[in-house]
């Protein structure tokens, strides 16, 4: 029996922000799969590390599947993240499909972040900061223009303004403009979404103003950060799943090391804002932050709902 190979055109085709929400919101509402983390790592010049990334998740009963990921920040000609997703039948064992895993984690990722903004961000939000131009960046204009059609106005921030003009391009059509200055735009942001590979904070917490959400997703390493102890201090903060990430990234490792906030202060994880276990809202001009460490199940997760629409 051949086994499919779901490629990067047939998910692009197939796949819409709006249903993968929704069906991210509803599997969070199940018990989690078990999952596991092997990370491995090697350093290179300028304090950057390629990585290479093997998650596994089994929701006993129905399926398991397996990301196997290469995370290499310095490409130029390649993306930074490539990958390839195995998907097995969770009864007999048997292998169901093939998908192109870099495709599918720029969809799972965005489509993380968008279900956190659209539980933790105001109704009325209008300016979008994206702050990174790399390959998620179009993906995740994409994702909350979906879950909050009211933003009207998307800012792109990238260290080299080039890449931000240049991704002007690739927003199939969504008006958006470069920002010079980062201070300034985060200051006249109502979301700040940050896809970055950066080691030293961006975002500073003085410029938060009230009622901010802050989307933190490029951060994956305990070495790695995006915003700065005021943030973390100011905000409510939530994250993806507690297991991957309380743990695992710089942006609440190092606060929660340094006594800036403690675990506590992590006031819950998807599956914990999708099966009301707490409040979402607080007052409206509240900062919020939700810190995406990704993780096996929402690969999983993604991959039965591509698998689900039989392609």
């Amino acid at each position: 029996m051949s086994i499919p190979f779901i490629d990067a055109k047939t998910l692009r085709s197939t796949l819409s922000y709006a249903s993968l929400v929704q069906h991210l919101r509803q599997a969070h509402r199940k018990p989690p799969p078990e999952v596991h983390r092997l990370l491995m790592q090697q350093p290179l010049d300028g304090g950057d590390e390629n990585g290479f990334l093997i998650w596994p998740a089994w929701q006993h009963g129905s399926q398991l599947g397996v990301k196997l990921c290469t995370l290499f920040p310095q490409n130029q000609q390649a993306p930074t993240v490539q990958a390839l997703y195995a998907l097995f039948n969770g009864k007999d064992g048997s292998l169901q499909a093939l998908i192109d895993g870099t495709e599918m984690t720029y969809w799972k990722t965005a489509a993380d972040s968008a279900l956190g903004a659209d539980l933790l961000a105001r109704q009325d939000v209008r300016t979008l900061l994206i702050v990174g131009a790399g390959a998620m960046a179009p993906h995740m204009v994409r994702a909350h223009k979906a879950m909050r059609p009211s933003l009207s106005r998307v800012v792109i921030w990238n260290r080299t303004p080039e890449r931000a003009h240049a991704l002007l391009a690739d927003l199939d059509g969504i008006a958006a403009q470069v920002a010079p200055d980062l201070s300034v735009a985060v200051q006249n942001a109502d979301i700040v979404c940050c896809v970055t590979s950066s080691a030293k904070a961006l975002i500073q917490g003085v410029w938060l103003r009230p009622g901010t959400h802050v989307d933190l997703i490029g951060g994956y390493t305990p070495q790695m950060r995006e915003a700065d102890d005021d943030v973390m201090r100011r905000s409510r903060v939530y994250v993806d799943s507690r297991w991957f990430t309380v743990e695992h990234v710089g942006d609440l490792t190092q606060p929660i090391a340094s006594g800036v906030i403690s675990r506590e202060d992590v006031l819950g994880d998807l599956f914990d804002l999708c099966c009301d276990r707490v409040p979402a809202h607080g007052h409206p001009s509240d900062i919020t932050v939700f810190k995406s460490g990704g993780g096996a199940h929402l690969d999983l997760m993604t991959a039965q709902h591509i698998s689900a629409l039989n392609l």
